[in-house]
């Protein structure tokens, strides 16, 4: 059995001195591997960290110097853990991407849509004097009151069928207008 093979079984018994003897012989290879892996010096640091921690508080109890080396089951540890870091690194990335997306504000030009709205509004006005009076205020009922053609035929007493005409050929005398405005 090789000096590492026996501290990580003493860890695996909760010896504290084992440890720091294992730290001292192994923490170079683990935090090389961890940083081949994640490229990142903190992270490596952290994984590295994280893997002793893991070995002390349980792993090292599982070991099994007949399954292989010492060595090799902690190089094995570190890179899953340095993997594992990375996928979460990863998920991390790739929701905060989605949320930025959809979150984001939409830069627009408020004056230019404010004098778009405004010319269109005009226009509209406009074109709402090209109707008859009976045109107008049946439009006006139905769209700006809220109105439904039957509330707008008892409200002006007349039929609900010359309510209905009277809307629909106000609104296409509207749309003829506004497109030769355009």
């Amino acid at each position: 059995m090789s000096d590492i093979d026996s501290l990580l079984v003493r860890v695996g018994q909760g010896e504290s001195q084992a440890l720091e003897d294992l730290y001292r012989l192994t923490s170079a290879r683990v935090y090389g591997l961890a940083r081949k892996v994640l490229i990142d010096a903190e992270m490596s640091a952290e994984t590295t960290q994280d893997v002793f921690l893991t070995l002390w508080l349980s792993a090292a109890a599982r070991f099994d110097p007949g399954l292989g080396t010492g060595m090799s089951w902690i190089m094995t540890l570190t890179h899953r853990r340095a993997v594992d870091k990375v996928r979460s690194e990863e998920s991390h990335r790739t929701r905060d991407l989605k949320w930025a997306i959809k979150n984001q504000d939409i830069d627009y030009d408020q004056v230019a849509d404010t004098v778009v709205q405004q010319s269109e509004a005009e226009a509209l006005r406009a074109c709402l004097h090209t109707l008859s009076a009976a045109q107008r205020e049946a439009i006006h009922l139905a769209y700006y009151a809220g109105l439904t053609y039957v509330e707008v035929a008892a409200h002006l007493g007349i039929p609900v069928s010359t309510a209905k005409t009277r809307i629909r050929d106000g609104i296409k005398r509207l749309r003829a207008s506004l497109q030769g405005t355009n």
